[in-house]
């Protein structure tokens, strides 16, 4: 099966193209596509949360299932910019990057809030917690709500960063940033990010206990 990829703005010079063919297997998804895309041209993979998927002319789902000879367009964010930053890593979170994220000239009020692991939980004791992330999914879920932050309260500039991998009680897991001309609205968008965060993205933890005792959970 072949079909037509088309590049648009910051994805075409992040591919160095506007056009190509690309062959694949029947059944082959969208998401399939981005996936191998992400892998031949590195770059695009921080834009792929932000992007916009049209296969012939009509916008479709990561879970679309291309033909022979359809025209997928790939589509950034129509505002000129890269969209909410959000990101998963193995690696430690940094505050200064967070607001860096976030902070411009216009700014008058950054609010953080970061998510830590702590060493109890009531009565039980946590000698870690092991995070594992649905990553695509995740991210993309990340990305619509600092998205509808920075709709619903408008200046406002969000940034989420979460860890996956096993931390240890006081490392951090998660930091919220949001930055806006005046304190209530990064107030009310860096709440509205988390709380959204632990009810609708697919992020799971295990708790490790002594004894060898380990527990899943989504997260609270």
């Amino acid at each position: 099966m072949k079909v037509t990829v088309l590049y648009f703005g910051r994805a075409a010079e992040l591919a160095g193209r506007r056009r190509e063919e690309r062959e694949g297997p029947d059944a082959w998804t969208v998401g399939e596509l981005l996936q191998e895309l992400s892998l031949s041209y590195p770059g695009l993979k921080d834009l792929m949360p932000y992007l916009s998927v049209a296969v012939n002319e009509t916008y479709g789902s990561r879970e679309h299932v291309l033909r022979d000879g359809d025209e997928v367009a790939l589509l950034p964010p129509v505002s000129g910019g890269e969209g909410p930053r959000v990101a998963l890593r193995e690696e430690p979170l940094s505050v200064d990057e967070a607001i860096s994220l976030v902070a411009r000239r216009e700014t008058g009020a950054v609010v953080t809030f970061l998510g830590t692991v702590r060493s109890r939980t009531g009565e039980k004791e946590t000698l870690a917690l092991h995070y594992e992330a649905y990553g695509s999914m995740a991210l993309k879920e990340m990305a619509a709500i600092a998205r509808e932050a920075e709709e619903r309260w408008k200046g406002v500039a969000v940034a989420i960063l979460h860890r996956v991998g096993t931390l240890e009680p006081g490392e951090t897991a998660v930091i919220v940033a949001a930055a806006s001309p005046h304190r209530p609205e990064a107030f009310a968008a860096a709440r509205y990010c988390i709380d959204q965060l632990k009810e609708r993205v697919p992020i799971w933890k295990k708790e490790i206990r002594p004894g060898g005792v380990e527990e899943w959970s989504r997260l609270p």
